[in-house]
């Protein structure tokens, strides 16, 4: 290319016209010369685009960008056709002066390569751009996807003949038993699936937002359960800003009630705080079913999947032989 554009740019130079008549060996010395001086240009403007990515992003400061960007490519292309000839001048057998050919030559050679390093510097730049572009694509198509699931599982959770029914019969025994009663019940009924239907569709929202939801949600377990279910949450009011994707909360006290007994005697702990470092910790001690339900695995691989689209940070999931415990890293507005 560095040949081509030098002899679109000069076809009648005196340069091409002597080009085939001098010695194999003088050629091929040339061409290895030159061949090696174009590699360094090259990779100079790979490195240095490359480098910028991680510095100043063209989607913030495209202006900035392009402007030391370019700089930096024509200095660095300078200072390397600069090295080439001083090279070429000490390693010259003819050891000539340089006349007013010889710098006509080196400014076209200074010129061709920096619109050759140009060319290159604008190819990666447009490759990094469509490369961008594709994997925010395809992020916003895997959250979509991992949103209507979690959607789904709402939905299930609001035509789930079992969660239905059973609410519904504790209700109208406690409608019998106590008015009172039976009225906070409903309420708390009412204000789940409000909140089902109001932001199941969200990408995130408030720690504050999701507790209120899961105090209305605990409510209505511990009038079905009673005492075989023990819930303790403590969660410091400079935490309540932090966001999370709705329903985190409710599908991991789903999965716990979902794997172990509730009784009297031995009641089923789950404990919901606020760690040092920012991340939401559920945990339970384990009192295994007799019968192992049939596990899926979706609401625990849903939210792991919408993490991973959300923030470097992922859930960690431990267990041991007395408890098993999920930490959610939870999120900065504007910072995921």
């Amino acid at each position: 290319m560095l040949y081509l554009i030098s002899y679109l740019i000069d076809p009648y130079a005196n340069y091409w016209k002597e080009f085939f008549f001098r010695p194999v060996k003088v050629i091929l010395i040339e061409l290895l010369f030159s061949l090696f001086f174009c590699i360094l240009i090259s990779e100079a403007s790979i490195f240095i685009n490359t480098k910028f990515n991680g510095l100043i992003s063209w989607m913030e400061r495209p202006v900035l960008r392009l402007a030391l960007q370019t700089l930096s490519t024509l200095v660095c292309t300078a200072l390397i056709i600069s090295m080439e000839f001083t090279l070429g001048y000490f390693f010259d057998d003819k050891n000539i002066d340089i006349g007013q050919e010889e710098i006509r030559g080196i400014g076209q050679w200074l010129i061709v390569s920096t619109i050759i390093a140009i060319m290159i510097s604008g190819i990666n730049t447009a490759n990094y751009l469509i490369n961008n572009w594709k994997n925010t694509s395809l992020q916003a198509a895997e959250f979509k996807q991992a949103a209507a699931e979690a959607e789904l599982q709402a939905l299930k959770l609001q035509v789930d003949p079992h969660f239905v029914f059973n609410n519904l019969s504790v209700l109208s025994e406690l409608i019998l038993e106590n008015q009172q009663l039976g009225y906070a019940y409903a309420e708390n009924f009412s204000k789940v699936y409000r909140y089902l239907l109001l932001n199941a569709k969200k990408d995130l929202i408030s720690l504050e937002d999701e507790l209120k939801f899961v105090q209305a949600y605990i409510f209505l377990i511990e009038k079905r359960v009673g005492t075989g279910v023990v819930f303790d949450i403590d969660i410091a009011p400079e935490h309540l800003h932090l966001q999370l994707p709705p329903l985190t909360m409710q599908i991991l006290i789903e999965n716990a009630l979902k794997h172990n007994k509730t009784l009297k005697s031995v009641p089923l702990n789950i404990d919901i705080k606020v760690d040092a470092n920012n991340r939401l910790e559920v945990s339970n001690n384990l009192i295994p079913l007799e019968r192992k339900p049939l596990a899926s695995g979706v609401g625990l691989i849903n939210i792991i999947n919408r993490y991973r689209l959300l923030s470097n940070e992922e859930p960690n999931i431990q267990e041991d032989q007395s408890t098993y415990k999920v930490s959610i890293p939870l999120l900065k507005l504007g910072n995921y």
